[in-house]
C-alpha cells in the first residue's frame, strides 16, 4: 500500500494542486508580513539552509536492507500514519503482506532518506516479470512534510522500475490519504481497474514509465 482518495479527472486533480500553491503563498505571506525586515532576513536564512538540505535529500536515497533498524523505524512510522488516517484505523494483519526479501536486489529495493542521520522518508517497489512493478511503503515525516521529498521519493522509485526493465508502475491506495492522490494524479498516475484483494485500498493507480534519461 502506497498512497491513498476520491476519483478526480487530471484536469481536476490539477486545479487542486494549484489550489494548494495558493494557499501555501497565502500563508507564506500572513508570516511574512508582520515580521520586521532583520526579521525575515533570518527567516530567508532559514530557508535557504532547507534548499541546501532538500536537493541532498533527493538526491542521496540509499537502498537499505529492510531488517536494518532505521529501515524498521520507518516502516512502523508508516504504519502509526496510516492507523491514524485511516477510518477504521491499520492493522497489518489485514493488509497484503511486503516480505523483507521482495525489497531487496534483484527482487526489489527499499529507498531511504535521511536528515543528519535521522530517517525521514522512505519508499520500496517490487519488481515483477510479466506484470508492472508495484510502489510501496511512501512515507514522509511530518517535519519535512510540505518540501516535495515524497514527490522525489517517488521520482526515485520510478527511475529503479525504469533502469530495471519495467515499462509501468502501479499503487494501490485509500480514500484518505488525499495528499498523496493529488501527488500520484500531478505525477502521471492514472486510476485503473483493482489489481489485488488490498483490505484498506479504495483505488489503484498505474504509470507508463519513459525511457531513463542520465
Amino acid at each position: 500500500m502506497a498512497g491513498y482518495g476520491p476519483p478526480h479527472s487530471r484536469p481536476q486533480a490539477e486545479a487542486e494542486w494549484a489550489e494548494l500553491d495558493q494557499r501555501s503563498d497565502r500563508l507564506a505571506w500572513s508570516i511574512l508580513e508582520p515580521l520586521t525586515e532583520q526579521r525575515r532576513e533570518r527567516l530567508v536564512a532559514a530557508m535557504a539552509e532547507v534548499e541546501r538540505l532538500v536537493p541532498h535529500l533527493a538526491g542521496d536515497h540509499p537502498a537499505v536492507p529492510t531488517r536494518r533498524p532505521r529501515a524498521r523505524a520507518c516502516v512502523r512510522a508508516y504504519a502509526r500514519d496510516l492507523a491514524q488516517r485511516f477510518d477504521d484505523g491499520f492493522d497489518p494483519a489485514l493488509s497484503n503482506p511486503v516480505h523483507d526479501d521482495e525489497l531487496v536486489p534483484p527482487a526489489g529495493v527499499f529507498l531511504l532518506a535521511t536528515l543528519s542521520g535521522e530517517p525521514v522518508a522512505c519508499g520500496a517497489v517490487k519488481l515483477h516479470r510479466d506484470d508492472p512493478a508495484e510502489i510501496k511503503r511512501v512515507w514522509v515525516a511530518d517535519s519535512v512534510r510540505g518540501l516535495g521529498l515524497g514527490r522525489r521519493m517517488l521520482t526515485e522509485l520510478e527511475r529503479y522500475a525504469a533502469e530495471h526493465g519495467c515499462t509501468a508502475v502501479r499503487l494501490d491506495t485509500n480514500r484518505n490519504l488525499t495528499e498523496a492522490i493529488a501527488m500520484y494524479r500531478a505525477a502521471g498516475y492514472r486510476e485503473v481497474e483493482p489489481y489485488n484483494t488490498e483490505h484498506y485500498a479504495h483505488h489503484w493507480f498505474e504509470k507508463q514509465l519513459g525511457p531513463v534519461t542520465a
